[in-house]
C-alpha cells in the first residue's frame, strides 16, 4: 500500500493521484461490500455519497463500481453532508451500509472514504480491521448476473433537516423571535446545501460566505481560528450577531462571536453540553484533546465527563456504554444521541442558537464570562518518529504530580489545570501537538516543552 494512503479508525485518507487513486476506490468499496455480505446475513444496498470535493465524482463511481462487483447493490444519495448519509443509513431498513467519499477537514488535493455500518455509525475498529485484511488480500468477485445494480435518489437532506427541527430541545418559535443574522462560511463544501436552509427556518438573516458547493476551497478547509479571517469580516461588514463555519463535510462547526472574534472550536461543543445536560442530566463524553471548558460545562450542571481516544467511534461506542445525553469532540463536532450518534455541524448551529436565546447574551458575552483558556496546537512531520519511542520519552520526562492517560499517545495533566496531549494522527501523517492553559504564556511553554521531546525523539 501507498504509504500516502492514511488508515484511520473509520476508514481511509489520501492524496488524489498518489495515494489515493480509483483503482484503490474500488478495492475498498470491494473490500467493504465482502465484509458486510460475509457479516450480514440480510442483503440490501450500500448507500454512497460524497461532499463537494472535484475527485469527488470519480472516486464515487469507483468505488460503486467495486461494492457491485461483489454483488451488493449501490443508491447514490449525491453530495450530502457526512451526518446526513449516517442518518439516511440508520433510517433506510434496506441499507446495509455506507460509503462516504470525503476527505473532511484535509485540504483539497486530499480525499478519502468513511466507513458506515447498517445502524448509521462509522464501523467499528474490528470491523475496519477486516475490511483493511480483505483488501490487502482480495476478495470474491461475483458472477457475470450477480452484478449488483445502481441507482439514485433524492431527499436525504430534506429529512436531515426536518430531524433537527423537529427535536424537542430546539424551540423554533423561540429563536424566530430573537432574528438572529448569522454570518455563514462553508468554504464551498457540502455545508452549502443544508446549513442555510436550516437557519433561514429558524428565522435568520444569512450573510452566506463560499456556500457554492463546488468543492474550489478558497483557503485551508479545516475551521480553524487563522483560516475564518474572511469570516470575521464579513461579521463586522454585515453587523451579524455570530459567525458559523463549517468544515467540506459538515461535522464540525466553529464560532465567531459578535466583535469578529473566533472564540475557538472547543466553544461548540462546551456550549451544547452547557445547554443539553441541564435539560437531560446524563454523562459527558468526549476525547482526550477536547479543552478544559467542555470539562467545566459539564462540572457547572452536574453532570460527569468520561474522555476516550480521539475518532469519533471511540466517543460512539463510550455514550452508547455510559447512556450520555450529550458528547463530541472538542474540533467543533457535536453528537446528540436525541437526533443520531454522530458529530454534526448542522445539529450544531441549531443548539447553539438555542443556547444563545435562552441566555440573552451574546456569545461573547458568554464566552467572557466564563473561564478562559489558552489552547495551542503544533504538528510535526510523523517521517522518521518512533511513536512508542517518541511516547516513553515524554512519558519518562513528565514532572512529578502530573498525571498521565495513554490511551491514545500520551496526556499530561498539571495540578494547575494545565495539559498536553501529543498523539499521531489518524488522518494526516504527521504527529499532532496540543497544550493548554489559563495564561498564553503557560500554554505556550508547556507547547514547547512537548514539541521539543517530540522532535528529539525523532
Amino acid at each position: 500500500m501507498s504509504e500516502s494512503l492514511v488508515v484511520s479508525a473509520s476508514g481511509i485518507r489520501g492524496i488524489v493521484g498518489r495515494g489515493l487513486t480509483p483503482d484503490i476506490a474500488a478495492r475498498y468499496g470491494a473490500a467493504f461490500a465482502s465484509h458486510v455480505a460475509a457479516t450480514d446475513p440480510d442483503s440490501g444496498v450500500v448507500l454512497l455519497g460524497r461532499d463537494s470535493r472535484v475527485s469527488g465524482p470519480a472516486l464515487l463511481d469507483a468505488v460503486a463500481s467495486g461494492v457491485r462487483a461483489v454483488g451488493l447493490d449501490v443508491c447514490d444519495l449525491g453530495i450530502v453532508a457526512t451526518p446526513t448519509g449516517l442518518m439516511a443509513v440508520a433510517d433506510d431498513e434496506d441499507a446495509v451500509g455506507g460509503l462516504l467519499v470525503t476527505a473532511s477537514h484535509n485540504p483539497a488535493e486530499w480525499n478519502g472514504l468513511k466507513l458506515v455500518s447498517r445502524e448509521g455509525r462509522f464501523v467499528t475498529p474490528a470491523a475496519g480491521r477486516d475490511i483493511q485484511r480483505r483488501f490487502e488480500e482480495g476478495v470474491e468477485y461475483a458472477g457475470p448476473w450477480d452484478i449488483g445494480a445502481r441507482t439514485s435518489r433524492e431527499g436525504a437532506t430534506r429529512a436531515h433537516l426536518s430531524r433537527i427541527l423537529e427535536l424537542p430541545i430546539v424551540d423554533r418559535g423561540r429563536i424566530r423571535a430573537r432574528g438572529f443574522h448569522v454570518a455563514l462560511d462553508c468554504v464551498r463544501g457540502a455545508g452549502g446545501l443544508i446549513l442555510p436552509e436550516l437557519l433561514q427556518r429558524l428565522g435568520c438573516r444569512v450573510s452566506g460566505l463560499d456556500l457554492e458547493p463546488d468543492g474550489r476551497f478558497p483557503r485551508p478547509p479545516e475551521p480553524l481560528p487563522a483560516n475564518l479571517g474572511r469570516l470575521s469580516e464579513l461579521v463586522v461588514a454585515t453587523g451579524a450577531d455570530v459567525g458559523f463555519a463549517a468544515d467540506p463535510d459538515v461535522d464540525r462547526l466553529a464560532l465567531v462571536d459578535e466583535t469578529a472574534r473566533p472564540v475557538g472550536e472547543d466553544w461548540t461543543l462546551a456550549l451544547a453540553v452547557e445547554l443539553v445536560a441541564s435539560r437531560e442530566p446524563g454523562p459527558v463524553v468526549t476525547n482526550l484533546s477536547a479543552s478544559r471548558s467542555i470539562q467545566d460545562a459539564a462540572e457547572r450542571v452536574g453532570v460527569p465527563l468520561y474522555r476516550t481516544p480521539v475518532a469519533e467511534a471511540n466517543v460512539v461506542a463510550r455514550m452508547l456504554e455510559s447512556g450520555a445525553t450529550i458528547g463530541g469532540e472538542g474540533n467543533g463536532g457535536v453528537i446528540y444521541p436525541g437526533l443520531h450518534m454522530t458529530r454534526d455541524a448542522s445539529l450544531a448551529a441549531a443548539l447553539i442558537l438555542q443556547f444563545l436565546t435562552e441566555s440573552g447574551c451574546t456569545l461573547g458575552q458568554i464566552v467572557d464570562e466564563r473561564a478562559s483558556y489558552r489552547i495551542v496546537k503544533r504538528t510535526v512531520p510523523r517521517e522518521g518518529l518512533g511513536i512508542e519511542e517518541t511516547i516513553a520519552a515524554i512519558s519518562a520526562a513528565a514532572p512529578r504530580g502530573t498525571e498521565r492517560d495513554v490511551q491514545d499517545g500520551i496526556r499530561l495533566d498539571w495540578p494547575d489545570g494545565s495539559w498536553i496531549h501529543a498523539r499521531p494522527s489518524g488522518t494526516e501523517p504527521i504527529f499532532r501537538i496540543m497544550a493548554e492553559a489559563r495564561g498564553d504564556e503557560l500554554a505556550h511553554r508547556r507547547a514547547d516543552w512537548v514539541d521539543g521531546l517530540v522532535r528529539g525523539a525523532g
